[in-house]
């Protein structure tokens, strides 16, 4: 079976993540490599001699050979890449988020049906053996009814200049929470401050309402002493938590809860608390941005729609979006 011909534009500090990735799979060559730093492309082209570099991207989205497009430049240039590597008639695979504009996000949604090309955002949680495993477990009942999440995504690092801390880190979490609550929410609430510089909100917090009263809440920041990637899910059955930063014991399992005796009882009687074992399951992991890149290959081979694809990524910039503008009115909800 031929190798899917793949070019990759911008190779930075995530970008090199994903080179390495599509490079080791057996299914694809990558046979041109773009990105602006010459210093970057000049350690690239060390390091990948088999590939084309260069620092135009005409040369990525015109050469007839490619077959898809990864993209992995800064947010503001993700529109006019996509769409003109759509029109150049290649699959995509772009990072989150998609756009910063939702009616950009329209148009790439409409543009990869219309030319039936598949679009596929770089929502990497979604292929986490993790959160896989705690999609199951949802989906089983075996947590009950979910009421709501929270989760936390910060740390002390790279301060970013043209997004802020909901553009950059929220999609991650947003993402993961609609694969795990299977709905989108009806109102958007986000507060933050942007201390470092005043204009770009250097932390936020962001809460999502769902209907039948469930929520979840989001933390992030890029000025925080701790380096934290966790995600707290309380139901009526049990409570689970993910720690990335765990190396193997990601997933704990409480079966902690309230019973409800019955109505006839009084109130104090009625409601007792249920604290039972802590588990911790394996989960076989393997590298989710390998398994990421996987499902993009897989996807082109069979003709089938990514996890995430083009509508999933709107899904994501129609929230961030709506808790942009609550940002800037200072937390007023925005009806989603």
């Amino acid at each position: 079976m031929d190798k899917i011909q793949i070019g990759q534009i911008g190779v930075g500090n995530w970008g090199k993540n994903l080179l390495r990735n599509f490079f080791n799979n057996p299914q694809i060559k990558v046979n041109r490599i773009c990105d602006l730093n010459s210093t970057t492309l000049n350690r690239i082209a060390h390091e990948y001699p088999d590939s084309i570099v260069s620092t135009q991207v005409d040369d990525v989205l015109k050469d007839p050979a490619i077959q898809a497009v990864v993209i992995a430049t800064q947010p503001i240039t993700h529109y006019e890449l996509a769409k003109k590597a759509l029109l150049n008639g290649k699959h995509v695979f772009v990072e989150k988020p998609m756009v910063l504009d939702v009616q950009h996000g329209e148009e790439l949604v409409r543009m990869a049906a219309e030319l039936k090309k598949i679009v596929m955002v770089g929502h990497i949680l979604e292929y986490h053996p993790a959160f896989l495993k705690l999609k199951e477990m949802i989906t089983s009942g075996e947590l009950g009814e979910v009421y709501y999440i929270y989760t936390t995504r910060v740390n002390l690092g790279i301060v970013r200049e043209e997004e802020n801390s909901l553009w950059s880190f929220a999609p991650h979490d947003i993402s993961i929470i609609l694969m795990l609550m299977d709905q989108e929410p009806q109102r958007v609430v986000c507060c933050g401050q942007g201390y470092l510089r005043k204009e770009v909100e250097d932390v936020t917090f962001t809460t999502l309402h769902f209907k039948d009263n469930k929520m979840a809440h989001l933390h992030v920041s890029w000025l925080d002493p701790h380096k934290i990637r966790k995600i707290t899910v309380v139901g009526s059955k049990k409570m689970v938590v993910v720690d990335d930063m765990e190396s193997t014991e990601k997933m704990r399992i409480y079966d902690k809860g309230v019973n409800f005796q019955g109505a006839v009882l009084p109130y104090g009687e009625a409601i007792t608390l249920r604290t039972g074992d802590i588990q911790i399951p394996y989960i076989k992991m393997q590298e989710p941005l390998q398994l990421e890149v996987q499902h993009f290959v897989d996807c082109i081979r069979n003709g089938k729609t990514p996890r995430s694809d083009a509508k999933d990524g709107l899904r994501v910039v129609k929230i961030l979006d709506a808790a942009q503008k609550s940002l800037k009115q200072h937390g007023v909800p925005i009806e989603f």
